[in-house]
Parts: structure tokens; C-alpha cells; sequence
């Protein structure tokens, strides 16, 4: 187990904000890491607690104390922490990283689960469409699929108030997002190509994003403009998905359900998850965690810790940054 799989264990098994300290202890009482000969090996999970910050990693956020220390949690926890205490300071300091160089090219298709890995660490669900497996072939339908659907749900803190969601308005309970993924966008050209893709593919979600691995700067400029023009959402994806960043937040819309009902018609794939998502929002309260199980195993696979991450790319030649 590396050291930040470790940390990530050990704030799972605390569950509530904890100092580098208790994080340090706690590692230590279940043997998850070996310091070695480490002369101070609390700063060491100081500074990895740091890391996680500075990199912008999904998984972790932290609270300022006073005198310039902090506290720090799994973000999946964030529901259950006091609204006063949730005041998350972002550091943009860059971190200082090696990398580790690819033996050659890699498969657009082997990015989506490192997508997936990213989305399920912000309590995002998703599944892959495959293109190949609808049965409309013909070149007007090439720019309707996504190459993958998430759904968020709205988790209230009670029953009683979920329950009462539920009875007002069963749409505001969850979100549906569109991905469209491309390994690279490196010329002006490419970018608007891959971002009208994007709009087209994404018309029936509440949110649409374009998701790629490598993104020239020099675009920067572009992207913004048509951000906001066109509400389309950018994700830079990285190697440790957990550091994968969205740049730019996609712009609420309404469902398009005329739309939603072609997708269902001819992809098996994307009308099972609709079919998941509408059995799990209608549902008793009794059978919920039975329905959300069924769905997260229809949902894409997902990595738990960087140290699976980083061996998948290494077996499939993707980029990766290691601290």
C-alpha cells in the first residue's frame, strides 16, 4: 500500500475531519505503511495530506484551524460535516512531480475508467454507451451518443426530508451528465470539432462536459469563450484520476425526454441505465440500497486507491504523474 492509498484508508476508517497527526496515528495502529527509517514520519504524512490539496485531488478536502494548520476529510463525508466547519481552503501551489513516461500510444475507450474513477470519488455514477451496439448505424445518428452517461442524487440528511423531495418534485432528486472523451486537443481546429460533438451528444442531459486527457494551453482563451457561450463543461483527466480537474463547470439545463426516448430506442446500454435510474427514484424507501447496489454494478468499474490507477496505466500506456 503506498503512503496516499494509506491516508485515504485511515480518513476512511475516521470519517469525520482529523489532524496529520490523528491521520498519522491511525496509520500506524492498523500497519497500513512502513516509514522505514524515516526521522519524522508525521510531517512526512503532513506533507502527502498537503499533496492532496495542491493536486487538486477529488477525494480529499480540508478545513483551516488556527496558527495555519487544518483539518482534513474524505469529500464523500462532506454531507455529514457541519455546514460552519465546511469553509475548504484551495492552495493552487503546483506540485513538484516526476513523470513517468508511457512505452507508447494508448486507446481513447481505455481513458473511461479513469473517468468513471474520477466521477465516483464526487458521488457520480456512470456507464459507458457503446457506439457499436445501437441499432441505428446510419451518419445522422453519429453525433447523438455520449461516450458516457453519469447520475448524481440528491442526498438529503433525513428520510423525512428526502421523502418530502420525492413528493414535490422527483426530478430534483438527481442529475444526469454527458461525456464526450478525447485523448487530445491540440489545435484550434480539433477543439471546435470536438466541442460541437460535445453539444450535439449532450442535448438531452441537465449537464454536458468534454473530457480530454491533454489540452494545449494556448487554447485556454477559446475554451472560456465557448464555455460560456454554449454551457458545455471542460475536464482535464489525469493519469491518478483523483487528481482529474474539471476547469470549467457545465450550465444547468433542463431534461430533453424526446430526446432521452431515441437514445432508449436504439441503445441497449443507455436505456438499461435510464431504467436503473427511474426504478431507483420511485422506489420505497425498503428497497433503495438493494436498487442502488443493483446500479452501481451496472455502472462502469472504478479504482479505490492511485496504486491500482497508476499499474492500469502503466499496463495500457497512459501517461501518469507520480509524486
Amino acid at each position: 500500500m503506498s503512503l496516499n492509498d494509506a491516508i485515504i484508508k485511515a480518513l476512511d476508517v475516521i470519517k469525520e475531519p482529523a489532524t496529520y497527526m490523528q491521520v498519522y496515528k491511525k496509520i500506524c495502529e492498523h500497519n497500513d505503511y512502513d516509514f522505514k527509517d524515516g526521522k519524522t514520519p508525521a510531517s512526512t504524512v503532513s506533507a502527502s495530506l498537503g499533496n492532496f490539496i495542491r493536486n487538486r485531488d477529488s477525494r480529499v478536502k480540508r478545513i483551516p484551524l488556527k496558527g495555519n494548520n487544518f483539518t482534513y476529510y474524505l469529500s464523500k463525508y462532506e454531507g455529514e460535516i457541519s455546514m460552519e466547519a465546511l469553509q475548504v481552503v484551495q492552495n493552487n501551489e503546483p506540485a513538484v512531480s516526476v513523470p513517468l513516461q508511457a512505452t507508447g500510444g494508448f486507446d481513447e475507450r481505455s481513458l473511461h475508467r479513469l473517468l468513471s474513477s474520477f466521477l465516483h470519488s464526487v458521488n457520480i455514477r456512470s456507464r459507458t454507451i457503446f457506439h457499436e451496439q445501437s441499432n441505428a448505424k446510419d451518419s445522422n445518428q453519429k453525433w447523438i451518443h455520449p461516450d458516457m452517461i453519469g447520475i448524481r442524487f440528491v442526498n438529503l440528511h433525513t428520510a423525512t426530508s428526502q421523502a418530502f423531495l420525492n413528493a414535490i418534485n422527483r426530478l430534483a432528486t438527481f442529475e444526469l451528465m454527458s461525456y464526450e472523451i478525447k485523448k487530445e486537443i491540440k489545435t484550434d481546429y480539433e477543439l471546435k470539432k470536438c466541442f460541437f460533438q460535445a453539444v450535439s451528444n449532450s442535448s438531452w442531459a441537465n449537464y454536458g462536459y468534454l473530457v480530454t486527457f491533454e489540452l494545449s494551453d494556448v487554447l485556454m482563451d477559446e475554451v472560456k469563450r465557448l464555455n460560456q457561450a454554449f454551457g458545455i463543461g471542460i475536464i482535464r483527466l489525469s493519469g491518478n484520476p483523483f487528481e482529474s480537474e474539471i476547469i470549467f463547470p457545465a450550465r444547468y439545463r433542463e431534461l430533453d425526454f424526446v430526446t432521452i426516448d431515441k437514445l432508449c430506442k436504439i441503445n441497449h446500454d443507455f436505456e438499461k441505465f435510464i431504467d436503473h435510474t427511474e426504478k431507483y427514484i420511485t422506489a420505497d424507501s425498503r428497497y433503495t440500497s438493494a436498487l442502488a447496489s443493483e446500479l452501481t454494478k451496472f455502472c462502469d468499474e472504478f479504482f479505490m486507491t492511485e496504486t491500482e490507477a497508476v499499474e492500469y496505466c502503466r499496463g495500457k500506456n497512459i501517461p501518469v504523474i507520480l509524486e
